[in-house]
């Protein structure tokens, strides 16, 4: 078979044309390897005006996540608090009233079932607010009943605690004792002092939180919850008590609903991170993200398959089934195009990697109209260009976009009516992968041939489907081998060619063989 160079990504016509003569319906691969797309209210669509994203607005924009592909919805915290970005909760059964009424949450989760969109929402369980009843309780005196729901040291007791610490991936481990003012009793705040601990050796506080739980699930009817700083529920020397809260935790929500999704941030290397998946059976990847990045900019292409080759055989030796939550992106770390060096080609190529790879890929709201942001947070978090500034009625306008701005980003409107844009780019990858199972729920296999420095390559096996992924991440053009029988192809981007036996492909491109 010979070919041209073809000098641009697959087109949705080709796509579409493919999956016609295939007659391959796409597949929900959720929980296991279905798509979720992260929100942030806040920063979504604003149906009323108020300058605020709410949850009325992500309803009107639920056909636009069902365009988009995606399974399911995370929500980053959408519960009452008096920060920007919620993860300090003052009423951990409600709704902040800025993103509307328990009543419109309710609504929008109905609308989203009916479209077959999972809902998660954030659960935020380390630690509540300074100005939740509770704290305020527990800071009046050592005799209050809700005392012992945080953690408390008089001064001179502090320094057997610290001792005790270690310095973690997520915290410089500095002034984590905070006095709430009278200079006698701290409490322990691991992340901030807005944030105190609670002590889970209070039967009473574990208790509290799978009722929690149980409200979620049972009265309001979310589907999963995403836990947030999962590590650091028992202090850094009690791993073993983390890891048994969580199964406890899981088999309480599994009494509600068997079939609960809980995906955990353990933000560590994989020997850490593994003991958690009786637990927490998905956990995000965040070796993934960083080695994505690191193969992009250092055009060393096999040490992202080899890493992620790794890490499934590591997890599968504790259970086969464990949830693989791949990122590129999200609320903590700049935006994918930042870290690419604003390289709209490295993005999208990077996400082909990431949507031809095992996992359960979740995208970061805007990263697939190439949104750009750095830290601090809310830089991160701006909000969602929809159209252009004088057209764009939902815009939310909180806060002032210093990066994610008309010039810089083309609104979503646009990038709909241009085939090679970001949008049509992502949409294109996930139905991609929702019709091909290999790239979905395949294995994932190494090949043995050597290639150059710059090629990323590897095999994804499912029964009787096996594809060949291969991406140049360098700026070189390279000929390599085609393995036997790999002769369709499945997807294309950049200039790539067939000539004979052999695939050429340009400065960063990729291509996808199936066997036949």
């Amino acid at each position: 078979m010979k070919r041209s160079l073809i000098p641009t990504v697959l087109t949705v016509f080709s796509l579409v044309s493919c999956q016609e003569k295939r007659d391959v319906q796409p597949v929900n691969y959720w929980p296991k390897a279905g798509v979720t797309y992260e929100i942030f209210v806040q920063s979504f669509y604003d149906s009323n005006g108020d300058g605020i994203g709410d949850f009325n607005g992500v309803t009107q924009k639920l056909d636009y996540v069902e365009e988009l592909g995606a399974d399911a919805i995370w929500f980053m915290p959408i519960m009452p608090s008096p920060t920007y970005h919620k993860y300090d909760v003052t009423d951990y059964k409600a709704v902040h009233p800025d993103y509307g009424t328990m009543d419109d949450f309710k609504n929008l989760l109905a609308e989203a079932h009916k479209r077959d969109i999972k809902i998660v929402i954030d659960m935020i369980i380390n630690h509540t607010s300074n100005q939740h009843p509770w704290f305020l309780e527990s800071k009046s005196g050592r005799d209050n009943p809700y005392r012992d729901y945080y953690v408390w040291a008089q001064k001179d007791t502090i320094a057997d605690y610290l001792n005790k610490k270690v310095i973690t991936l997520d915290s410089d481990n500095i002034q984590q004792w905070h006095d709430p003012g009278e200079g006698e009793d701290f409490y322990y705040g691991f992340f901030w002092g807005g944030m105190p601990d609670l002590n889970f050796d209070n039967p009473k506080v574990r208790e509290e939180i799978y009722e929690i739980g149980r409200f979620w699930l049972e009265e309001i009817g979310v589907d999963g919850f995403r836990l947030d700083a999962a590590k650091h529920i028992f202090p850094d020397d009690r791993p073993s008590d983390n890891h048994e809260f969580w199964k406890e935790f899981r088999a309480e929500m599994e009494k509600i609903k068997p079939d609960v999704y809980l995906v955990g941030e353990v933000y560590d290397k994989k020997e850490v991170v593994a003991p958690y998946l009786p637990g927490l059976p998905a956990l995000f990847n965040f070796d993934f993200h960083y080695t994505l990045l690191e193969a992009f900019n250092t055009e060393n292409g096999m040490i992202l398959p080899e890493k992620q080759k790794e890490i499934i055989d590591f997890y599968q030796n504790i259970t086969s089934e464990f949830i693989d939550a791949t990122i590129s992106s999200n609320h903590d770390q700049p935006r994918l195009l930042n870290e690419l060096g604003s390289d709209p080609d490295k993005q999208k190529q990077a996400i082909a990697v990431m949507m031809s790879m095992p996992g359960a890929p979740y995208i970061y709201y805007g990263e697939e109209i190439g949104m750009k942001g750095i830290k601090p947070d809310e830089h991160i978090r701006e909000p969602f260009l929809w159209d252009e500034k004088d057209k764009d009625s939902g815009r939310a306008t909180w806060i002032e976009s210093k990066y994610s701005i008309d010039g810089e980003v083309t609104p979503l409107a646009q990038q709909r009516e241009d085939p090679n844009s970001f949008f049509n780019h992502y949409k294109q990858l996930i139905a991609l992968r929702n019709t091909n199972p290999a790239l979905a729920i395949g294995s994932l296999e190494l090949p043995e041939a050597t290639f150059p420095a710059t090629i990323m390559a590897y095999f994804r096996n499912y029964e009787n489907q096996s594809v060949f992924a291969i991406h140049n991440i360098g700026q070189e053009e390279v000929k390599i081998e085609i393995p036997e029988n790999y002769t369709e192809s499945l997807f294309e981007f950049g200039k790539v060619g067939i000539n004979g036996s052999e695939v050429v492909l340009g400065p960063q491109s990729s291509m996808i063989l199936e066997k036949k």
